[in-house]
């Protein structure tokens, strides 16, 4: 956002909340709000960004109902997240059209406003080669460049794990969100997985296999890092002590944007004024984007 290099667009995907929470509906608007509330708590700037609700946005479903046309099963079938997402959420009923086309949604959502970049994190990099592979069909099925093929923006620390080293999920329980503070924030960095080799405070540890010092290398400077990673393998800090700088760390760098939330939450109607105006420049945008589909499948 802040590069000026890109056009950048951030959507609340409260449709793709539905395929595995189609039974519990009634937080979802509510949901969506405190998203919009932490992204810009976070730093995103609707001045320099596009913000908005997908399901405002009818021309998604609409995308994804022409894609779903030309997706081949086998394509959703043999997708790893789809068998991995059954296994974790499995005290669910996911046998559903819906939540095997969560991908094509995806792929809709992406390629309507003609990303070439998005940025995502290591487990969802089968779904953005699904969305290069739809894009690519549909371009040769209707002989028409309409669609850029997008390349996956990956960070610095592309996969963050939860505190109990399993990917970090809601379901799971295991996340630090960035509303947390105080004594939670510190109760939950007190219980994170570390090196799993690492019995007592005398034994050196490796901080290529802590999820502590994965953590550190976000929040703590170049100079903390560095001693914590010397430290560690001669056992010359504790994983108590190490877990206390890092929850302090954390707590510091989130205070502004604790700041900014508190602010929007007292100020709810900026966020829907917000909401209502991404809404209507990602329509324009979608709708441009969709007769140039309609044109080339000749509907």
């Amino acid at each position: 956002q802040n590069s000026g290099d890109y056009d950048c667009f951030y959507f609340v995907a409260d449709w793709h909340a539905i395929t595995s929470e189609y039974a519990s509906t009634q937080d979802i608007r509510n949901n969506s709000v405190n998203m919009v509330i932490d992204w810009l708590a976070a730093g995103l700037d609707p001045g320099k960004s596009t913000l908005f609700v997908q399901s405002a946005v009818k021309e998604h479903a609409e995308l994804f109902l022409l894609l779903s046309m030309i997706t081949p099963l086998a394509w959703l079938q043999r997708n790893p997240t789809y068998k991995e997402m059954q296994a974790e959420l499995s005290s669910k009923d996911l046998s559903t059209f819906g939540f095997l086309g969560y991908p094509v949604l995806q792929a809709a959502d992406i390629i309507m406003y003609k990303a070439y970049g998005v940025p995502v994190g290591v487990d969802q990099l089968p779904h953005i080669e699904l969305t290069r592979e739809i894009a690519r069909r549909f371009n040769y099925i209707y002989q028409k460049e309409v669609f850029p093929v997008p390349e996956p923006l990956l960070t610095s620390v592309p996969k963050l794990l939860g505190i109990d080293g399993r990917k970090m999920s809601k379901s799971y329980e295991n996340s630090i969100y960035l509303s947390d503070r105080g004594k939670e924030l510190s109760q939950k960095v007190a219980s994170m997985f570390t090196d799993p080799q690492r019995m007592r405070k005398k034994d050196p540890g490796d901080p290529d296999i802590c999820n502590v010092f994965t953590f550190h290398g976000l929040y703590s400077s170049a100079e903390d890092v560095a001693e914590i990673n010397q430290a560690c393998r001669v056992a010359g800090i504790g994983c108590i002590d190490c877990k206390k700088m890092l929850a302090a760390r954390v707590e510091e760098a989130l205070a502004p944007v604790h700041e900014r939330m508190d602010y929007y939450q007292r100020n709810v109607q900026e966020i829907y004024d917000i909401i209502a105006n991404g809404n209507k420049q990602a329509t324009a945008i979608a709708g441009a984007t969709l007769a140039e589909v309609r044109d080339a499948i000749k509907i």
